[in-house]
């Protein structure tokens, strides 16, 4: 399928950090997946000094949580819809894809996918619409094959796969849809791709650090105090990735995710990455300032607290 050209300077413009002033933004998200979904939720609905998040999709996923895709994407929903209505928050969720790509120019069809576009098509190179994306990319590949013209007016904002010195990339949200990974890649679509393994792995946190600092933070801080502590039965000695808060951080301070231009890699069957200097250029993150993540992140959940 033919996409729209956009520049190597048009991109690497759009590529520049959005430092210093307000975006406009979408969440996509496998929310009832794992713990640290909730917590990116929350964190972008803190932070509007930096984005208007206009809308939150629910991704579909599949493994022992769920029993299909669809079934993940329709647990994420509803999770979504707790968390929004915790914190009164008025932004509207939309279910998204019921399963993966059944082919590399084939979209599935839903609600997330149709309002990205329509997003979209509002938005404009100059001001374009954000899409953080923190599970499979398949209502985001899903849009961008409704309507080719919409990679003008986006930036994606992706958690998947691991990092380019990595053995391989098979990681969660990466390896569930390889049709999607690879549109995402392939299309030019201008990508900011923040790696799991080896980057954002150290994003991490623990129990007692979560009762110090969200528990008794409103509902919505008990909330993620008992999300998290229910998340393994002994936690002594232990912490746990928060590593979705990311694709905030990325947008509220560019200093704590310094990241680099890179070509686009290819992904193998196998899944490795297949570097190619012939293609087009992404944002690669490189590293995570985890302190600086947290502490803005339970700075702004204390004053949210004490605002309500």
């Amino acid at each position: 399928m033919p996409f729209p050209k956009i520049t190597e300077q048009e991109r690497i413009q759009r590529l520049e950090p959005p430092a210093g002033r307000k975006i406009r933004a979408v969440m996509d998200t496998d929310t009832f997946n794992e713990i640290d979904d909730q917590f990116a939720v929350v964190y972008s609905l803190l932070s509007p000094e930096r984005l208007v998040m206009e809308a939150f999709y629910a991704a579909p996923f599949y493994n022992e949580l769920s029993e299909s895709p669809g079934d993940g994407m329709e647990k994420s929903y509803r999770e979504l819809s707790k968390i929004l209505s915790l914190m009164e928050s008025e932004v509207p969720s939309y279910r998204g894809s019921d399963r993966y790509l059944p082919g590399p120019d084939t979209p599935v069809d839903s609600e997330a996918a149709r309002n990205l576009v329509e997003r979209a098509r509002t938005a404009s190179p100059e001001e374009p619409l954000y899409v953080l994306a923190i599970g499979a990319i398949t209502n985001v590949a899903s849009a961008i094959l409704l309507d080719p013209s919409i990679i003008r007016n986006i930036v994606v904002v992706w958690l998947g796969g691991h990092s380019l010195e990595s053995r391989d990339t098979k990681e969660f949200n990466l390896y569930q849809d390889l049709h999607a990974s690879r549109l995402v890649l392939d299309c030019g679509v201008p990508l900011v791709l923040i790696p799991c393994g080896g980057v954002t792995t150290h994003l991490t946190t623990t129990l007692s650090e979560v009762r110090d600092y969200v528990k008794g933070q409103g509902k919505i801080g008990d909330y993620l105090y008992e999300t998290y502590k229910a998340c393994r039965e002994d936690h002594f000695g232990a912490s746990r990735v928060i590593w979705d808060m990311t694709t905030v951080a990325y947008v509220v301070e560019e200093s704590w995710t310094p990241s680099t231009l890179q070509h686009s890699p290819r992904i193998s069957e196998d899944f490795r990455w297949i570097p190619d200097r012939s293609r087009h250029l992404i944002r690669y993150v490189e590293f995570i300032s985890r302190d600086d993540v947290f502490r803005d992140f339970f700075g702004k959940l204390r004053d949210y607290n004490r605002s309500v």
